[in-house]
């Protein structure tokens, strides 16, 4: 049966996050029940990375199987069903074996923060009016790619059998009107990047030093660190794919 890559992007401030859920609205059953409606048939999407509640995300991808015709305008009339803060940007025909999940070669994510009242970002950013010292921000993100263990920045209710990822970026960067964590891997764990964010704003507020950090990604203990960053401010950032899935 064909099989069809859906690329999406959101905003998630309203829903319990990407995957479906009993009793609780979500971006994959928004998706599902569009589809259902300009197509006349319901069929189950496989979702790529499961953000969590009230996640962003700039480009999220569903796989789905279809035998039947698409409809010729098929990204229109798809987004004129959707709720306004999800949008299907792109489908694609893909070969029958490819998987929008396990096909992944990397993630990137986003975590912004910023300083001063601004109501154009509340909802997309964490305030957090503090002090920080940036040059010890980015010494323990170059610290994050040294390492491949993250047990210590893993949510406890995961269903993860290994907590081994590849960090291929670790960066802070400062803009006009906000400050950001970047960080890209072919994997992330429940909460992953919250942690890390957390964690890292502890160090550089000096509340927590170098030394420490090191020490709680080595104590592959979950409860050593930080994960007080709401989850506004994070977007999942793109999904990267082979060259022969996508194009």
């Amino acid at each position: 049966m064909p099989r069809f890559f859906l690329e999406v992007a959101y905003k998630g401030t309203a829903y319990s996050g990407f995957q479906s859920q009993q009793n609780a609205n979500s971006i994959q059953t928004e998706v599902e029940n569009a589809f259902s409606v300009l197509q006349k048939e319901k069929v189950g999407f496989t979702g790529s990375s499961r953000t969590d509640a009230g996640v962003h995300a700039l480009q999220n991808y569903f796989h789905f199987d279809y035998a039947g015709a698409i409809h010729s305008q098929f990204v229109y009339k798809i987004n004129a069903i959707l709720p306004a803060d999800i949008v299907v940007k792109s489908l694609k025909k893909v070969s029958d074996s490819s998987h929008c999940r396990f096909d992944a070669l990397s993630r990137q994510y986003s975590y912004y923060i910023y300083d001063k009242k601004n109501p154009f970002l509340a909802d997309r950013a964490f305030y957090y009016p503090y002090k920080l010292d940036f040059d010890k921000l980015q010494e323990a993100a170059q610290i994050v790619k040294e390492h491949n263990d993250f047990t210590s920045f893993s949510k406890r209710n995961t269903q993860a059998k290994t907590f081994i990822c590849e960090i291929q970026k670790s960066k802070w960067y400062l803009t006009d009107n906000s400050l950001f964590y970047n960080v890209k891997a072919n994997r992330f764990l429940r909460g992953m990047v919250r942690g890390l964010t957390a964690t890292m704003l502890l160090v550089g507020r000096h509340k927590l030093s170098i030394e420490g950090f090191k020490e709680i990604i080595g104590a592959k203990d979950c409860t050593k660190a930080s994960f007080s960053v709401p989850p506004h401010g994070l977007f999942l950032i793109s999904v990267e794919y082979p060259e022969m899935i996508l194009y």
